[in-house]
């Protein structure tokens, strides 16, 4: 019997996981964020829950705790009917995808001589 070669192992990566608490609650993370740019990509949360892996109640509730936790709502809905319905981002999800986004790539930026160092201290899996 032959052996298949082992694949090699991925690289190192760092992941910033920026999250918004309110209480116990997270009112915004990655999963939100991801799910906010999906639904404005596809304008259907059924499509966009799809897209990220996602069960569409997970999705709802995901949603609705954002839309919760801003002042106003991150998303619109409009009920099924002769088009169909259909879900877009509003001016303040559209704010808050690009503030989070920035937050991102700031944090990235700002930390690039630290992040190159600890990735380099992961060494290879054996």
């Amino acid at each position: 019997m032959s052996q298949e070669p082992e694949s090699p192992a991925p690289p190192a990566e760092l992941r910033l996981r920026i999250r918004v608490t309110r209480g116990e609650d997270i009112a915004i993370g990655p999963g939100k964020i991801a799910l906010l740019e999906a639904i404005r990509e596809h304008g259907s949360i059924t499509l966009a829950a799809r897209q990220i892996g996602m069960s569409y109640r997970r999705a709802w509730m995901l949603l609705d705790e954002v839309n919760r936790s801003l002042r106003r709502p991150a998303t619109t809905s409009a009920q099924g009917g002769q088009r169909g319905g259909g879900s877009v981002l509003t001016a303040e999800g559209e704010t808050v995808v690009r503030l989070y986004r920035e937050i991102e790539r700031q944090a990235e930026q700002a930390c690039a001589a630290q992040i190159t160092a600890l990735l380099a201290m992961v060494g290879d899996p054996e």
